[in-house]
């Protein structure tokens, strides 16, 4: 049985697309990027307040707690900036290049192109989302280390006798 041939514009159409996702992949990383250095600074915003009012030295069960969360939270923020290994394809270290790809015909290449852009995508995605979800986890902690702060302040100043648990 012979294989079905692709119309070239049809193909042609599918790469401008795939392309076109593999664009907006790389935006969201950008996306990704820009809410880590925001919830740094955020977090670095967090201890300075801490520290600044004294609050992260006075023991208590409130210090504990927050010193606690901003180590998680920065152990979160870290897991997000480690570096990943972004998927690229067709590999041109490799000879598997000249071997393989250069023997196709334009409409196979364009083809076997297709499948590679898929694959990269998917196996790059996998990556975009782990981002994803250190970035929420840490979003969340952020969250609670404010309002752990904010409990901290209200206890040190309007409830005195909280002050030594």
């Amino acid at each position: 049985m012979e294989s079905p041939t692709i119309d070239k514009e049809t193909l042609e159409l599918a790469a401008q697309d795939v392309r076109r996702v593999i664009e907006r992949q790389k935006e969201e990383r950008q996306i990704l990027i820009t809410q880590m250095n925001i919830l740094f600074v955020t977090n670095t915003a967090l201890l300075s307040f801490l520290t600044i009012s004294r609050l992260i030295t006075i023991f208590s069960l409130f210090s504990v707690l927050e010193i606690l969360l901003l180590l998680f939270n920065f152990m979160l923020l870290i897991r997000a900036l480690l570096p990943r290994k972004f998927f690229v394809s067709p590999n041109l270290e490799t000879d598997d290049f000249q071997n393989k790809y250069l023997k196709f015909s334009p409409q196979e290449y364009q083809s076997q192109m297709l499948v590679n852009l898929r694959e990269t995508y998917n196996e790059n995605q996998k990556q975009v989302e782990d981002i994803s979800q250190s970035l929420t986890y840490a979003t969340f902690v952020t969250a609670g280390i404010a309002f752990v702060a904010l409990l901290h302040q209200v206890t040190v100043y309007f409830i005195p006798e909280l002050q030594k648990i």
